[in-house]
C-alpha cells in the first residue's frame, strides 16, 4: 500500500472520530445550559480542550457553536473535520469502499441542510445528525474495509 493511500486511510477515520467527539462534547455542554443561548457564558475552558485560542471577548453559546460545528475555516470545526474526511477519501478512491465514499459525500452534502435545521430547531438536530452519520461511517470502515497485509 502506497504511504500516501495510509496516511489518507488513517486521517479519515481520525476526522471522522474529531467530528463525533467534537459533536458530543458541544451536544453535553449546551445540554447543561440549555436555557442560556442568548446569554454570556464562560466558554474558555471548552475551548481551550478543543485546541482553540479564546478571542479577547466573551462568547455567547451561539458564537461557540458557529466556531466549533459550523465554521468550515477553523480546523477545529466539525464541518471542517467531514469535509476532511471527504477530502481524504476521495484522494484514496482505489481503495475506500463504494459504501464509505457515499456515507462521506452524502454527510457532507447534507451539512448545509441540516445546518439551516438547526438555525430552526436548535443545535442538537445538527449534532444528533453528525453523530448519526458518524457512527455509520464507523461502522462501514469496519466491515467493508480489506485488512490483508497489504
Amino acid at each position: 500500500m502506497l504511504s500516501r493511500i495510509a496516511e489518507s486511510l488513517y486521517w479519515i477515520g481520525r476526522y471522522n472520530e474529531r467530528a463525533d467527539a467534537t459533536a458530543r462534547v458541544l451536544d453535553v455542554h449546551l445540554q447543561r445550559d440549555q436555557d442560556d443561548l442568548g446569554k454570556e457564558m464562560g466558554f474558555g475552558g471548552l475551548l481551550a480542550a478543543m485546541g482553540v485560542e479564546p478571542p479577547p471577548r466573551q462568547l455567547t453559546a451561539s458564537d461557540v457553536v458557529e466556531l466549533l460545528a459550523y465554521d468550515p475555516d477553523s480546523p477545529s470545526s466539525i464541518t471542517a473535520a467531514l469535509q476532511s474526511a471527504r477530502e481524504n477519501a476521495r484522494g484514496a478512491r482505489e481503495i475506500v469502499s463504494a459504501e464509505l465514499w457515499e456515507t462521506l459525500n452524502v454527510t457532507w452534502h447534507g451539512v448545509g441542510e441540516r445546518r439551516a435545521a438547526a438555525a430552526v430547531l436548535g443545535p442538537h438536530v445538527f449534532f444528533k445528525y453528525v453523530r448519526e452519520r458518524t457512527a455509520m461511517a464507523t461502522g462501514i470502515i469496519s466491515t467493508t474495509m480489506v485488512r490483508d497485509d497489504g
